[in-house]
């Protein structure tokens, strides 16, 4: 074993074009002894662009705790090792956070070479505030998860970044529209490749818009901070209004009338179903 061990480099690739990439990412790659990346075919035809020849190691989700023990005793053994996505920048959306956190728990060093990501990207094309924002990532793939988790940041205040892949985009956006209602959004596809489109407007018209043009690529899909309190803030405000008033206030705010009787019945410590008995009592 050598005497010191080697260094691990998070390092950022392009997310398109291949000219987004630093001159200090390209040095780094021609200098280390492995580069670990999700896809060995993918990532062989930057390093062919770049003209760099070094032993590649595949480190994707299924194999990225075995791996990373792995790539650790070849830290340890003094390799300098750097760590690519197929596209931008490592453990965002992407495998690397187990490998980062063992190198980090043995004394191994961490350095990271900064570029693409594409989700600051599309927040500068977006047109919405840049200034606070939070990022989100895939929303689950169940629908019923998926609810939960937009229902657990309904009243978020800050710009939502969130990632889709182009199966799945018209279901997100139904979902988006039915919980967080009809705020201002950008959905930005292909960044930086030949087809980059970026689509603003409300949430319902760029789900009118794929309605009729087949999502195609990764999509990047950027919404409007909450403008409303949350119910803790103005619980005492709401529970003060008649059921029906309740009801209505949460259909004002872009819900539709089932998520509106669920929000009022949430408010209200009621369940849904006696919303809906006394909305028709009071008919």
């Amino acid at each position: 074993m050598k005497e010191n061990s080697g260094v691990l480099y998070i390092v950022s690739t392009p997310i398109g074009n291949l000219e987004d990439i630093t001159l200090r990412a390209v040095r780094v790659l021609s200098e280390v002894d492995i580069i670990a990346c999700e896809d060995t075919r993918h990532s062989i035809k930057l390093l062919n662009h770049l003209d760099i020849k070094k032993p590649l190691i595949s480190y994707h989700d299924n194999n990225r705790i075995m791996r990373a023990h792995q790539l650790i005793e070849k830290l340890r053994e003094g390799n300098d090792i750097a760590l690519i996505s197929d596209a931008g920048t490592p453990l965002i959306s992407d495998p690397g956070e187990e490998l980062v956190s063992m190198a980090v728990e043995n004394g191994i060093k961490v350095t990271v070479i900064p570029g693409c990501t594409a989700s600051i990207a599309a927040l500068t094309l977006s047109g919405l505030p840049t200034g606070r924002f939070v990022f989100e990532g895939f929303l689950p793939q169940k629908r019923t998860d998926r609810i939960k988790h937009l229902e657990n940041i309904q009243y978020e205040d800050r710009t939502i970044i969130f990632y889709e892949g182009p199966h799945r985009l018209k279901a997100m956006l139904k979902d988006v529209l039915e919980v967080l209602g009809d705020r201002k959004c950008a959905v930005v596809r292909e960044l930086t490749k030949i087809h980059e489109e970026v689509v603003r407007g409300t949430v319902s018209q760029a789900l009118s818009h794929f309605e009729t043009h087949n999502p195609r690529g990764e999509f990047v899909i950027v919404i409007e901070g909450s403008k409303n309190k949350a119910p803790s803030e103005e619980k005492s405000e709401l529970t003060e209004l008649s059921v029906e008033e309740h009801v209505n206030y949460y259909i004002n705010q872009g819900q539709s009338r089932m998520q509106a009787m669920k929000s009022a019945a949430k408010d209200r410590g009621i369940t849904k179903r006696e919303v809906y008995a006394i909305l028709n009592t009071d008919k």
